[in-house]
């Protein structure tokens, strides 16, 4: 099943509406690059699409087995740098409940495996054309 999300941008700077169908959602730039700050920056969509997939990912996998995870804190960020033409996400997970090291060992391999860390990891291709009414 494909995944499907249309953007809709008007004359407001920068706000976006997004929605999925069944959702909507705001995504804005911040003041200082000319935007109203209403909602995540693209940049910050980002960053929410690796962090929610890997708590997502990590939490089922630790409910498979049965294990005492409490909970999933995962921080990302990333920098681009434009020279080089690459990019690198810091991705910080902290796993809370009681848990024996092998355990806190295969839920960080677990979240190397989570769906968009390999679609960020992998090469990507980006089809794009104008709709024609």
């Amino acid at each position: 099943m494909a995944t499907k999300v249309k953007a809709l941008i008007t004359t407001d700077h920068y706000k976006t509406v997004l929605t999925n169908s069944r959702r909507e959602l705001i995504a804005d730039e911040p003041i200082e690059l000319g935007g109203t700050d209403l909602g995540f920056s693209p940049g910050e969509l980002l960053c929410s699409a690796l962090a929610s997939c890997t708590s997502v990912t990590v939490r089922m996998y630790a409910d498979r087995k049965g294990w005492a995870l409490a909970g999933v804190l995962v921080d990302v960020e990333f920098e681009r740098d434009n020279t080089t033409n690459t990019t690198l996400f810091k991705r910080h997970i902290t796993l809370m409940g009681n848990l024996e090291e092998a355990q806190k060992a295969q839920l960080l391999n677990i979240a190397n495996k989570c769906p968009i860390h390999k679609i960020l990891t992998n090469p990507i291709t980006i089809a794009s054309d104008l709709f024609k009414e």
